[in-house]
């Protein structure tokens, strides 16, 4: 397996490259001949690096790897590239494991980006408390970037990312597949036609978290795996020994390193109603939530917001309820009847009725069910997605900006994260003004020092 200085070898991409441009073949034969009706040559195809190989990051990487060359990859964790690998090769994808045993392998993005330079494009799909730093990192390189939900750890990150994606004119995706799929279109669709009247309330859960959280720092300090390397992965955070507390996977529970339930499953849930009802900034907002020590997230919370009018549309009140908070069981809903799916749900109160859905905008209905069979649904008038990340190679080579782009997922973002503010304020003030326009909470000035968090030393944006 190459390591980060070992550049011997040849690609498949790079031998027929070298073919071309050498004369040695003689003559063209059509695509289709090669690789039969629908095939892609991998010159035609788009160089993407990966960060975060784990998790998440194996995902994404396998989806985009059926229409783009995976050129390189940066993981701070051996154990997770060779489970990677490995949960690869049981899925019978010989050839993506192939790909990753023979490309460059590093442990520091930075190198990988300072060192690749055939790259078009690079997903992000690492601790939350990362994100805006590899995601800057790239923009900062030229490079089109995927950056998994939620964008950033906090609020004016959020902003520095939208602004940044300006600057660099690149092309940028968040990673909440829901927002490319077809529930949320439809729910649209729905509410253009009228379907429940004006909605001026809405109601969001999520059964998250199901990782332990609400608990105090550790106090063992246990030996670093000899494959980690813990500086890298704790970044732009403050210090902590090292703990498998924090990692490979519960790290979402820490303040210092993830978003918590909300940050989790709010870019899927939340989401939906914040693009069909065409929200921006909240002007209040104000949460309660289950013991809360500064160090983990609380086991549950509820935060509500409270949006403006809108372009002739009421104002909206949204309450985002985990950890097993629920709303109160619309009567409309029929008894036995599940709220939402397994994961959480929406709920739209409208004037004329109630549009209920699962996780990610899926299956909405409008309830009850006799309602529902006696709509006539309008047609189809919205595009439709061919999935978040094919959805961000096809920008990319069209010039275009993605839907989940970050001029509008910066802002999806930074409202949820103006909940997690709200719930470190809630013992001290329950409700908080928000100007959206400045960027600052105007009732209570030591709010604001949340908006962003100091840096270790050697990370800045």
């Amino acid at each position: 397996m190459k390591k980060e200085n070992e550049k011997s070898g040849m690609s498949r991409r790079k031998f027929i490259n070298s073919v071309a441009l050498t004369g040695a073949a003689f003559t063209i034969v059509p695509r289709d001949v090669l690789g039969g009706k629908g095939y892609t040559a991998p010159s035609d195809k788009l160089n993407i690096a990966i960060i975060g190989i784990g998790g998440k990051g194996r995902s994404d990487m396998t989806t985009i790897s059926q229409t783009a060359n995976i050129v390189a990859f940066a993981d701070v964790d051996d154990r997770q590239v060779d489970k990677t690998i490995q949960k690869t090769k049981e899925d019978g994808n010989m050839e993506l494991a192939e790909t990753l045993e023979s490309i460059p392998r590093y442990k520091d993005y930075r190198v990988m980006l300072d060192k690749e330079k055939g790259i078009d494009g690079v997903t992000v799909s690492i601790p939350d408390h990362s994100h805006a730093m590899a995601a800057m990192t790239a923009m900062q390189h030229g490079k089109n970037v995927f950056v998994q939900k939620p964008l950033t750890h906090s609020v004016k990150e959020a902003r520095i990312l939208r602004d940044a994606a300006k600057k660099y004119g690149v092309i940028t995706q968040m990673g909440n597949q829901g927002h490319a799929g077809e529930g949320i279109r439809l729910i649209r669709e729905w509410l253009q036609d009228g379907a429940i009247g004006e909605v001026d309330k809405v109601a969001c859960w999520t059964n998250r978290p199901v990782w332990k959280t609400g608990m105090d720092r550790p106090t063992e300090i246990p030996s670093v795996p000899p494959s980690v390397d813990w500086n890298l992965w704790l970044g732009p955070a403050p210090y902590r020994p090292y703990h498998p507390d924090y990692m490979p996977w519960s790290w979402r529970a820490w303040c210092d390193f993830g978003t918590g339930a909300l940050g989790d499953m709010g870019a899927h849930i939340f989401d939906v109603p914040y693009e069909n009802l065409d929200l921006r900034y909240p002007v209040t907002v104000e949460a309660s939530s289950t013991k809360f020590n500064g160090e983990s997230w609380p086991v549950a919370e509820v935060i509500r917001y409270q949006f403006p009018e809108r372009n002739g549309k009421p104002p909206v009140e949204l309450t985002w309820y985990d950890g097993g908070m629920m709303p109160s069981r619309p009567e409309e809903l029929e008894p036995g009847r599940r709220m939402g799916d397994s994961d959480g749900g929406v709920l739209y109160y409208g004037s004329k009725g109630k549009i209920m859905c699962g996780t990610y905008g899926r299956g909405p209905r409008i309830i009850p069910e006799t309602k529902m069979k006696e709509y006539k649904q309008p047609p189809k008038t919205i595009k439709r997605s061919p999935g978040i990340h094919q959805e961000w190679l096809e920008a990319i080579k069209n010039n275009v900006q993605a839907t989940s782009n970050f001029e509008y997922a910066s802002r999806l973002v930074e409202t949820m994260m103006l909940g997690n503010i709200a719930i470190r304020m809630a013992p001290k003030y329950t409700v908080l003004d928000w100007d959206g326009e400045k960027g600052e909470f105007t009732n209570l000035p030591e709010a604001n020092d949340y908006l962003i968090r100091e840096y270790a030393d050697g990370w800045s944006l």
